[in-house]
């Protein structure tokens, strides 16, 4: 019998050393316990795919507006609105529509040149040097820039709005400890930017955020509240910032460790974008996404009582062999996509500019660098309850 069969099965999104390597944990839920429950932090858990693809669009039973990060959720934080990510229908399907203008194809196409410009700004002083951090040089610097480039931020500004989200997500020594008061500290900070938009209007998404009108259910329309402008700020300039960091960590990890899949990019950049995928698949940055039980379910002969806390493993969904052929290998040819942004009415907003980043990112890399192995002593993990993936990944150039 192996050795691992003989310990008790336990999850737990706030212990680093599951967070370090979750996966065969998520295995033998997967395989004993499809519907898992720990009576620490009271939350069950489905970890297949087939349960994972079918929950996540199911906003009638597993609601968002009460948290999707299980900090959030299990400490029963007030959310404020204009979070689309913590909203149900009707008032998310409001709210998306209006956001659904700021990652339009047009403005995707127009940012292309701006990402390119701000990766070789980035990594050009670093091309003399024995590497590079993909993280700390790129990942943290590159996605910032874009976000607070479109919505009208200054540079000085976005510095110090990026340790804010850091410091708002961070896993302490207290697991699952947050501050009540996190979303107004995360609002205050862009409170001065939008009071100076409003009389300096520019050809930005904060301004178009400040001028927009949304249809309210009765048929009226009306214009944003500052604290709703507040919120989609604060939002779009946090959300894609932090994943895409750890996206960017994660590809230069796995390319790091897979020499061959590497030279294959270097020979044929068109085959970027499927690396892009297999690396949201393999190693997703939001690996899990929590849920309120809004009315009783069953899952394996098992009622999960209305007022429960799930939590929708989709980094497990990714890595299932009944879903995916030998999941445990990274392949950039692979097909047959993932969850990693979510699915249904909660799908990624901003899952085409991650996407056009990291394939940006990666081009400019491999120009550079068509060679690399990971330093991971001087690694780092990034500890948080919503995302996962490394703080620094330096790499040393070959």
């Amino acid at each position: 019998m192996p050795a691992h069969d003989t310990v008790e099965l336990y999850y737990d999104p706030y212990d680093f050393a599951i967070d370090d390597n979750p996966y065969p944990v998520w295995r033998r839920m997967r395989d004993e316990a499809p519907l898992y429950y720990n009576d620490k932090y009271n939350f069950f858990a489905l970890s297949r795919y087939a349960d994972v693809s079918r929950a996540l669009p199911d906003w009638q039973n597993y609601r968002s507006g009460k948290g999707t990060t299980a900090d959030i959720l299990f400490n029963g934080i007030e959310v404020p609105p204009g979070i689309l990510l913590f909203e149900d229908p009707p008032l998310h399907d409001i709210h998306r529509r209006l956001l659904s203008r700021v990652f339009t194809p047009r403005r995707m196409l127009a940012v292309e040149d701006l990402v390119r410009g701000f990766c070789a700004r980035a990594l050009d002083p670093l091309r003399d040097g024995d590497g590079f951090d993909f993280v700390g040089d790129l990942g943290a610097f590159m996605p910032m820039r874009t976000i607070g480039y479109l919505l009208g931020i200054p540079e000085e500004g976005q510095e110090q709005i990026r340790r804010r989200t850091d410091q708002n997500i961070a896993v302490g020594d207290a697991a699952g400890d947050v501050s009540a008061t996190v979303f107004a500290e995360s609002l205050a900070l862009f409170a001065e930017y939008i009071e100076w938009r409003s009389t300096h209007p520019s050809d930005d998404l904060m301004t178009e955020l400040l001028n927009a009108e949304v249809d309210e259910p009765g048929g009226s329309r009306r214009r944003l509240e500052r604290n709703e402008v507040l919120a989609y700020t604060a939002m779009i300039a946090g959300a894609g910032g932090e994943t895409t960091a750890r996206l960017i960590g994660f590809m230069g990890e796995l390319l790091g460790n897979h020499p061959d899949q590497r030279r294959e990019l270097v020979a044929d950049p068109s085959l970027i974008p499927s690396a892009v995928e297999e690396t949201l698949r393999f190693e997703p940055p939001s690996p899990v996404q929590a849920r309120y039980v809004a009315h009783d379910v069953e899952w394996y002969g098992q009622t999960v009582p209305e007022g429960s806390f799930m939590l929708l493993l989709n980094g497990s969904a990714n890595r299932d062999d009944a879903r995916y052929t030998d999941p445990d290998t990274f392949d950039i040819h692979r097909t047959g996509g993932h969850l990693s942004f979510g699915q249904g009415l909660h799908f990624c907003l901003g899952s085409a500019l991650a996407r056009l980043e990291a394939r940006v990112a990666f081009e400019e890399v491999l120009t550079r660098w068509p060679d690399w192995e990971v330093d991971y002593d001087n690694a780092e993990r990034a500890r948080t309850s919503s995302v996962r993936g490394w703080a620094r990944m330096p790499v040393l150039a070959r």
